[in-house]
């Protein structure tokens, strides 16, 4: 008998040109959520998005307006060539930042138009308050949430007034600050004084910091809009690392005060290890990539997930994913 599952969403960041090519080709339920896309998103992006996904070119497919929807569908469409294979038996999914858009339309709360819609605008949104603002991200690996609040706290003593918080808590010992790009400068030489190793990525802007609150502004109003309803099946909460509550207007919540505050990804799948073991239920990463395996291992090397980035059999060679 086939366990129940545990779903988990990628993130930005898990996007690579040729992602959900594969499933395209090998499914004709995956390349029915690709035509779906393509008809409602049409030439908002520049080009299809089907062609953005399969064709790039890398440079468009990693701005954030573009990757957020093309994960999503790339997701989407993994998720229901699966589901056309063996009815899959979810009851938990989780989503990585834009992954939670992922896990609700699943989970049932929102329809796939709707999902689409609201992470065009998310993504659209978030590149804007990022081009409006000076802002920048750094990884610290190695430190606990206690030493990366200490990292925060001394580089606002060394000057300044910028803004610089705990932004995402991917696994153990490797957390991300955001804010200023002043204040993230900053934030490498103390760490490194504290004992730590801090590097500065390569992202738009200071994502779910206060920087973000412009975008969750729009969100609000755009969410007001959308139908929403409970899902029958559990979603976890980034905001919380709990499920969310049965309510509509809850959710919208929540997902307004995910632009803003930190992603608790590492909590979350604590939650889902202690609440569903593994003896009894199979994890499951969608596609794109296998970011999320990676972190499980950092989280609770007895999980173990199974990726599909890919349909069994097929190798497309896709480049490993930042988070």
């Amino acid at each position: 008998m086939t366990q129940p599952w545990i779903v988990l969403c990628p993130g930005q960041g898990a996007q690579f040109v040729g992602m959900g090519r594969a499933w395209f080709d090998a499914h004709p339920a995956a390349a029915e959520v690709f035509r779906r896309a393509d008809a409602h998103v049409g030439s908002r992006l520049g080009a299809t998005l089907s062609s953005l996904c399969f064709d790039g070119p890398a440079e468009t497919l990693n701005r954030t307006d573009v990757a957020q929807p093309a994960i999503f569908v790339a997701s989407v469409a993994c998720y229901r060539a699966l589901d056309a294979e063996s009815r899959i038996d979810a009851r938990s999914i989780a989503g990585l930042s834009l992954g939670e858009y992922t896990a609700l339309h699943l989970a049932g709360a929102i329809s796939f138009e709707d999902a689409l819609e609201l992470v065009l605008l998310r993504g659209r949104a978030m590149q804007d308050a990022a081009e409006a603002s000076k802002g920048s991200m750094v990884a610290l690996i190695g430190a606990d949430e206690a030493q990366a609040q200490q990292v925060c706290d001394q580089t606002a003593l060394a000057g300044g007034s910028e803004v610089l918080v705990g932004a995402n808590f991917n696994a153990p010992g490797q957390i991300v600050l955001s804010g200023h790009a002043s204040a993230c400068e900053r934030a490498v030489g103390v760490a490194e004084g504290l004992g730590l190793k801090a590097t500065r990525l390569q992202v738009a802007g200071a994502f779910h910091s206060p920087l973000m609150a412009p975008a969750a502004d729009r969100l609000r109003e755009a969410l007001k809009a959308t139908r929403i309803v409970p899902p029958p099946v559990q979603v976890v909460s980034n905001v919380t690392a709990l499920p969310h509550e049965a309510s509509a207007d809850s959710i919208r919540s929540r997902l307004v005060e995910q632009l803003t505050s930190p992603v608790r990804w590492s909590q979350s799948c604590s939650w889902l290890a202690t609440s569903y073991p593994s003896s009894g239920f199979g994890y499951h990463e969608l596609a794109p990539n296998k970011v999320l395996s990676g972190l499980m291992r950092r989280i609770d090397r007895a999980v173990k997930v199974v990726n599909h980035d890919e349909p069994a059999g097929v190798s497309t060679g896709s480049a490993s994913g930042q988070g």
